[in-house]
């Protein structure tokens, strides 16, 4: 198990990373004006739960080899970002979905839970710029002189997937409740739900064309 002080400095390192806007932001918020708060929180379980096979990767080592890896580490990254896409432009597609059934400004949430989760399990789980955390940071709290190196990781791994699903699912919330505003208008819901597409599809083209270790 690591110290106490190495689990509060690396809780602490994570929260001020998870606390930057980024991918996982962006991605989150995307999925929420597509498909409601229901979506948005579903999409950040997914999602964490993507980065659990990644965690263990890492503690035994396995991690390290696509970090290193430029051309897996493509693949991987390119897969991501495909899917991103994917989503995004499916989401697109079907902006005006349900919209017809919607009464009295109520929300249509289309996306099976089960569809969601999988889809945000996905996104995590293809993510490398979580390995590269996970393989950059995750050694400089361990003691190694401690034994259970892995325990350790593992302890520390998921101290960052708890912070990172409370305050990404703060962003959900918040989110979802800005979407419930554009429920009274099927036009503004059916931009809303396009605008939310849009950023998938952005945040996918933007992973695919940063650099090789980015």
């Amino acid at each position: 198990m690591p110290s106490v002080e190495s689990l509060a400095a690396f809780s602490l390192a994570s929260l001020l990373l998870i606390l930057l806007p980024g991918p996982s932001v962006l991605f989150v918020i995307g999925r929420s004006l597509a498909h409601g708060h229901r979506g948005g929180l579903l999409s950040v379980l997914g999602n964490e739960l993507g980065a659990l096979p990644l965690l263990v990767a890492v503690a035994f080592g396995l991690g390290a080899i696509v970090a290193e890896s430029v051309l897996l580490f493509t693949i991987v990254k390119l897969l991501g970002a495909a899917y991103l896409v994917y989503l995004g432009i499916q989401t697109i597609r079907h902006r005006g979905a349900g919209l017809g059934q919607s009464a009295g400004g109520a929300v249509h949430e289309d996306a099976a839970p089960w569809v969601t989760l999988r889809q945000g399990f996905v996104v995590g789980v293809s993510n490398p710029k979580t390995t590269v955390f996970f393989v950059a940071v995750l050694p400089q709290f361990v003691n190694f002189h401690a034994g259970s190196v892995p325990l350790q990781m593992l302890v520390l791994g998921l101290a960052f997937v708890v912070i990172a699903l409370v305050c990404d699912s703060t962003w959900a919330i918040a989110a979802g409740a800005a979407r419930h505003w554009f429920a009274s208008s099927p036009k503004r819901l059916s931009a809303i739900r396009a605008s939310g597409g849009g950023m998938m599809v952005g945040l996918g083209g933007a992973l695919a064309l940063t650099g090789s270790k980015a």
